[in-house]
């Protein structure tokens, strides 16, 4: 295992500031997933971890041994710093044998043929693909070609495992799998595992750690249940989570101790043990709420904290069922498990848990009020 930091990084590509006073330290045994949207920095990120790319500032250390100092423009060749890259194509040697393949760095390294034949042979085992030992690449499917390149990575016990969105060449069902078989892979090795997606749902389902990245810096750093339920802005809460996040407009004040706020789904008071640490403005001031669609549930008008909303559209998707809800001026979604039907214009009432209620600062944008895990 390694524990890899990277401190007031900068990379440049030509006027372009990629990485923008990067810092951050991905811990022993981490499965930490670098997420955000195309050309925010992940892959720039990856790729100076691998000593693919240098940055202009920064350092960067692995298990505390400096590997990146850019001020003294020193870089560890990629070779010493005890990790493999598994790129978003298979990059497999097409005239090679599956085994052949994955051999073939490990004769590099001049070990013994049975050592090179053992290691083959487990990471195969370990990818579920011994029966493909003897096949050329073009006789796989991508999935298989996938778990090759995969096994062909781990077969030389990297402390380290960067993988760059190697699951985005597959279909939907085969990323589910493949999801699977990375979770155990890294629960089996205990390696550093530094992942590479646009895939909130990758991220979300296989990761110890999240890094979201926005526009070259880091929005937030957590683990995936603290990310869904407490995005640190609106920008962050509105990537997180499918369907999106329900915003709601609202008013607020905060005085002894509690914050008041009121929106068009009703009153409540929040205790300052559910406060961040961000500044609360004085007076009253705008706020937008956020609620996931999961956390409204349709309830009796008897039930205390009921709230009176109209049906603005019923949307049956099989597994589930999303309903528009209309209060006030403002629309937003509920989502169901399983198929249900209401009736446009229909009068139901709704009830959310306020402890499940995040509550911005309109004006920062910053996450001010919690939810409770």
């Amino acid at each position: 295992m390694s524990k890899v930091e990277l401190k007031h990084i900068d990379k440049f590509y030509g006027e372009a500031h990629v990485l923008k006073d990067l810092n951050l330290t991905i811990e022993d045994g981490d499965f930490m997933t670098l997420l955000g949207p195309s050309g925010c920095g992940k892959t720039t990120t990856l790729r100076i971890i691998s000593g693919l790319e240098r940055p202009q500032n920064g350092v960067m250390l692995i298990d505390g041994v400096e590997m990146i100092n850019a001020e003294n423009a020193y870089y560890a060749d990629p070779a010493k710093r005890g990790l493999n890259l598994v790129f978003q194509s298979y990059a497999l040697w097409p005239h090679m044998t599956v085994h052949d393949n994955i051999a073939f760095g490990l004769k590099i390294q001049k070990l013994p043929k049975d050592e090179v034949d053992r290691r083959v042979r487990e990471s195969l085992k370990m990818m579920r693909i011994e029966q493909y030992d003897g096949r050329y690449p073009n006789e796989l499917s991508g999935g298989q070609q996938q778990r090759v390149a995969i096994a062909r990575a781990v077969a030389s016990n990297p402390k380290l495992l960067l993988l760059d969105e190697p699951l985005s060449n597959l279909d939907a069902r085969l990323r589910i799998d493949m999801r699977s078989e990375l979770q155990r892979l890294h629960r089996q090795l205990g390696t550093t595992i530094i992942y590479v997606t646009h895939d909130q749902t990758e991220a979300l389902t296989m990761s110890t750690k999240i890094a979201l990245y926005r526009a070259g810096e880091l929005a937030q750093v957590a683990t995936p249940m603290e990310l869904y339920m407490n995005p640190c802005n609106l920008e962050a809460a509105d990537f997180i989570g499918n369907p999106r996040i329900n915003f709601l407009e609202g008013k607020a004040v905060y005085e002894n101790g509690k914050l008041h706020v009121k929106t068009n789904i009703g009153e409540h008071d929040f205790d300052k043990s559910l406060m961040t640490d961000q500044e609360i403005p004085n007076g009253e001031f705008d706020v937008v709420v956020a609620v996931r669609p999961e956390q409204i549930t349709f309830a009796d008008a008897t039930k205390p904290g009921a709230f009176p909303v109209k049906i603005y559209a019923n949307q049956p998707a099989g597994s589930e069922t999303l309903i528009s809800l209309q209060a006030g001026e403002s629309t937003f979604i509920a989502k169901a498990i399983g198929l249900v039907h209401y009736e446009i214009d229909q009068d139901v009432y709704i009830y959310i848990d306020p402890d499940k209620m995040n509550v911005y600062d309109a004006k920062s944008t910053n996450l001010i009020k919690r939810a409770v895990i």
